[in-house]
C-alpha cells in the first residue's frame, strides 16, 4: 500500500514573517471554475460535450487514467506513431504554393540524444506561441524528411531521455494531448478549487492539499506527484459517497419507525430445536442473531443477507419472517421470477411442516379463485406468511400486520418496487427488511454499493455438501469425452445439466438455441435417457412440469437456459454442462454451478469455452464464491461496477477499484468518524465539505437527519 508524502508537493521549510509579508494572497474564487471551454474547433466541442467536460472544473477533474512511455528522438522509427518530449531550438513558417493553404510552420526540436525537424500543418500562428526554449509534448508520424505533426501541447515536464507522458481519456474529434493543451491553458484555475478537507483531518491522514493534488497529477515535477495526488482525490471522492450514504441511513433509521419484535423466542426455539432437519452452521447462527437484534429495535431493520451457493440463507430468512410471526405480525418474502418463488414456498413448506402455519405462494399465475382467497386471508390476518413475486406489491394485496419482509435477490427490484412493499405495514410504520442476494459481494463493493445497508455473510456450507470438480474445456475430441462422462454419470442412476448459450439480450433467441439443441440431445448424445426442456420463454406451467419431471427423477437431463441460476434444487444432479461459458459472468457462472453439488455424491461442471479466458480459469481454480467476487472485480476493474454522475449516484471519475480499496476503507471510517462528532456537518471547519457533499448527490443529500 502506497502512502502519501505530501512533501513531494513543495517545500516543508517554514516561510518566515517577511516571506509571508511579500507573498500575493489569492483567494480561491470557484465561480471560475463554471467558466465554459473554448473548444478547439466544432469537432473538439462535439468530443468534450461526449467527454462530459463542459466547464474548467470539469476539465480539471478529468485525470490522465495512465502515462504512457515516450520515446526519445534517436528511438523514433519510421512510419510509426508516437509522442515525445523535446524542446524547441529554432521555428519558422513558410509559405505554401497551393492557393488557399496556410504557411506551413516548420521547427528544430531536441531532446538528449538529438534533434529533429518537425512540421505543422496550417497553424502559422505556432511561430509566436512556440519561441525557442519552450517545451513541448508532440504526437505525430516519422517521415522521411520530417516528423509531421498531428497533437501538440506546451509541457513543464523536463526534457530528459525516457519520460512517462500523461494520457487523458479522449473521444473522436479530441486527443489526449490537445486536452493536456487545454489543461494548460487553465492550469491558473487550480488556484480557485476549494478545499473540502479541514486542515485537521488533512493533518491526521497525511494528505496533500487539493490544488497541490490537482497539480501533481496534471502537471508533475516528480515521479510520486501523479501517484500521490490521484489517491488524495481519490479520497475525496470516497469519502463523499460514504458521507452520503451514511447521512441518508441515518435520516431513514430517524424517520422510520417499525414494529419492536422482541417478545419471547417460543416458535422459532421449538423450530430450530426439532423442525429443522440439520444444526445451523456457525454463520447461520450469528445471522439469526445479528437479526434478532435488529428485530427488537424501533426502526426498520435494513439488513443485507450475502451468501456462498448453498450456504443454506433460506433458513435464515425464515428465521426472520418466523419471529415476527410467533408475535403476531405477518412476513412476506417476494423473489423476481415465479421459477424462485415457487422453490421458495416448496422449502418453507418442508422446512416448516412440524409447525400448523398458514403460507400462501401469490404469483401472476395463481388463479383467480385461489387469488381472492389468498387476498382476503392477508387482509384479515389469517394468513401468515405468503412467498410471492411482483403481484405482492399490486394495489390490491391489502396485508393486517405486515412486520417483516425478505427481498430475494434484491438487485432485480428497483427502489420503487421495494418501497411499495414497505408500504404495506401498518399506518406509521415500516416492516423490518432483509435484502437477500445469492451473489457473494466483496467488502469493497458492499460498502460502495450498499454502504447505507448492515451486511452479514454466510460463508460455511451445511455439512454434507460435496465439492464440485470444475474443468474448461473446448474441442471435439474434448466434447466427445464430455457426453461419455455425462452417460457414465447418467447410467449410475444420477442427473445432468445441460446449459444453453447465452444468446445477447434476446430470451427469445436464447430459448430457440436451448430448443434446438434439446431436440439435438435427445435425438443423439441422450437419446438412450429422457432428456426435458426449459426456458424463459415457456407458459409458467409447462416450466412447472418440466421442472417438476426432473426433480421428481423422472427425467435425466435438463436442457435449460440460465432461467435455472437460482431456486432450483435437484440433490440427485451431479453434472453439469455449459455451452459457450465465456458468455457469462463469474458470478452467473458460479450460479449455474450451485445447481449440482447439493446431495452426496461428487460433481462435475463442464464449462466450454477458450483455454486462455482469465474468467474460466478462476472457476476451475476456485470454489469459494466471495474470493470469485473479488477475482471478477479485479478483471472487471471499475468500469462496470460504477455509477453515473447522477445527483444521489456514485461519480467516479478518481476511485479505482479494488485497487483503492484501503482508501476506501479510511474514507469509511473517517466518515464515521465526522458524523459522530457532527451529523449535520454544521461545524464552520466542515462547511465546504458540506458544500461538496450537497454538489455531488445534490441539496437533497443535506436534509436534516432529525425531522
Amino acid at each position: 500500500m502506497s502512502s502519501f508524502q505530501p512533501s513531494q508537493f513543495g517545500s516543508t521549510e517554514p516561510l518566515d514573517g517577511a516571506q509571508l509579508r511579500a507573498a500575493p494572497v489569492r483567494l480561491p474564487r470557484p465561480s471560475r471554475l463554471r467558466e465554459p471551454l473554448d473548444a478547439p474547433g466544432p469537432r473538439a466541442a462535439r468530443a468534450l460535450e461526449t467527454l462530459g467536460l463542459h466547464d474548467v472544473g470539469d476539465l480539471l477533474a478529468h485525470l490522465p487514467r495512465a502515462r504512457g512511455e515516450a520515446r526519445t528522438v534517436a528511438g523514433l522509427e519510421y512510419e510509426e506513431t508516437a509522442t515525445i518530449l523535446v524542446e524547441v531550438r529554432s521555428i519558422t513558417s513558410r509559405p505554401v504554393r497551393r492557393r488557399g493553404m496556410r504557411p506551413i510552420v516548420e521547427a528544430v526540436v531536441a531532446d538528449q540524444t538529438g534533434p529533429l525537424k518537425v512540421v505543422f500543418f496550417n497553424q502559422p500562428w505556432l511561430v509566436e506561441r512556440y519561441r525557442p526554449g519552450t517545451r513541448l509534448m508532440l504526437t505525430g508520424r516519422l517521415g522521411q524528411r520530417n516528423f509531421r505533426v498531428s497533437a501538440h501541447a506546451p509541457t513543464t515536464q523536463q526534457v530528459a531521455g525516457v519520460e512517462q507522458v500523461a494520457q487523458y481519456p479522449a473521444s473522436e474529434g479530441i486527443s489526449s494531448v490537445q486536452l493536456l493543451a487545454l489543461a494548460q491553458e487553465h492550469r491558473d484555475a487550480i488556484d480557485d478549487v476549494p478545499e473540502p478537507l479541514p486542515a485537521r483531518v488533512r493533518v491526521e491522514d497525511g494528505l496533500p492539499d487539493v490544488r497541490s493534488a490537482l497539480t501533481g497529477v496534471h502537471f508533475p515535477t516528480a515521479p510520486r506527484d501523479p501517484v500521490d495526488g490521484r489517491r488524495r482525490l481519490a479520497y475525496d471522492e470516497l469519502l463523499l459517497l460514504q458521507l452520503g450514504l451514511l447521512r441518508r441511513r441515518a435520516r431513514r433509521e430517524a424517520s422510520s419507525s417499525a414494529p419492536r419484535l422482541d417478545g419471547p423466542r417460543e416458535l422459532t426455539a421449538r423450530w430450530l430445536e426439532a423442525g429443522l432437519p440439520f444444526a445451523p452452521t456457525g454463520d447461520q447462527a450469528a445471522a439469526m442473531e445479528a437479526i434478532d437484534a435488529d428485530l427488537g429495535r424501533d426502526h426498520p431493520m435494513q439488513r443485507l443477507l450475502m451468501g456462498e451457493v448453498g450456504s443454506g440463507k433460506t433458513v435464515v430468512a425464515l428465521f426472520t419472517l418466523l419471529r415476527a410471526v410467533e408475535q403476531g405480525w405477518q412476513g412476506a418474502m417476494m423473489a423476481p421470477t415465479e421459477t424462485l418463488a415457487e422453490q421458495h414456498f416448496a422449502t418453507i413448506q418442508a422446512l416448516t411442516a412440524s409447525e400448523t402455519l398458514q403460507i400462501a405462494l401469490l404469483t401472476g399465475s395463481t388463479p383467480a379463485a385461489r387469488r381472492r382467497d389468498v387476498l382476503g386471508k392477508l387482509a384479515s390476518g389469517e394468513l401468515s406468511l405468503v412467498v410471492g413475486t411482483h403481484a405482492l406489491i399490486e394495489d390490491a394485496v391489502v396485508f393486517a400486520r405486515l412486520g417483516a419482509v425478505v427481498v430475494d435477490e434484491q438487485h432485480r427490484f428497483g427502489v420503487r418496487q421495494r418501497a411499495a412493499l414497505d408500504a404495506k405495514a401498518p399506518d406509521g410504520l415500516e416492516p423490518h427488511v432483509l435484502h437477500m442476494t445469492a451473489t457473494p459481494i466483496p467488502r469493497t463493493l458492499a460498502l460502495v454499493e450498499h454502504g447505507d445497508l448492515d451486511h452479514t455473510a454466510l460463508r460455511e456450507l451445511p455439512r454434507g455438501r460435496q465439492p464440485i470438480e470444475t474443468f474448461v474445456a473446448s474441442g471435439e475430441r474434448a466434447r466427445e469425452r464430455a457426453y461419455e462422462r455425462i452417460r457414465e454419470e447418467l447410467r449410475d442412476g444420477r442427473q445432468a445439466f445441460v446449459v444453453c448459450p447465452l444468446v445477447g439480450e434476446s430470451e427469445a433467441l436464447q430459448a430457440r438455441a436451448a430448443t434446438e439443441e434439446y431436440e439435438r440431445l435427445k435425438a443423439t448424445e441422450f437419446r438412450e435417457f429422457r432428456v426435458v426442456l426449459m426456458h424463459g420463454q415457456m407458459k409458467p406451467r409447462e416450466k412447472q412440469e418440466a421442472m417438476a419431471s426432473f426433480a421428481a427423477g423422472e427425467a435425466d437431463v435438463l436442457v435449460a437456459t440460465s432461467v435455472i441460476e437460482v431456486g432450483i434444487d435437484v440433490p440427485n444432479a451431479t453434472v453439469m454442462l455449459v455451452e459457450d461459458a465465456e458468455r457469462y459472468g463469474i458470478s452467473q457462472l458460479h450460479q449455474l454451478r450451485g445447481r449440482i453439488g447439493r446431495g452426496a455424491h461428487k460433481s462435475l461442471c463442464l464449462l466450454f469455452g477458450p483455454s486462455d479466458s482469465a474468467r474460466l480459469k478462476a472457476l476451475a481454480a476456485h470454489s469459494d464464491g466471495f474470493e470469485l467476487a473479488r477475482i471478477d472485480l479485479e478483471l472487471r476493474r471499475e468500469g462496470e461496477i460504477v455509477g453515473v454522475r447522477q445527483h444521489g449516484e456514485a461519480a467516479y471519475r478518481i476511485a479505482i477499484l479494488p485497487d483503492d480499496a484501503d482508501l476506501l476503507e479510511r474514507a469509511h471510517a473517517r466518515a464515521e468518524a465526522l458524523l459522530a462528532a457532527d451529523p449535520e456537518l454544521e461545524a464552520p471547519e466542515h462547511a465546504l465539505l458540506r458544500d461538496a457533499l450537497a454538489r455531488v448527490f445534490g441539496p437533497d443529500a443535506m436534509a436534516p437527519i432529525a425531522a
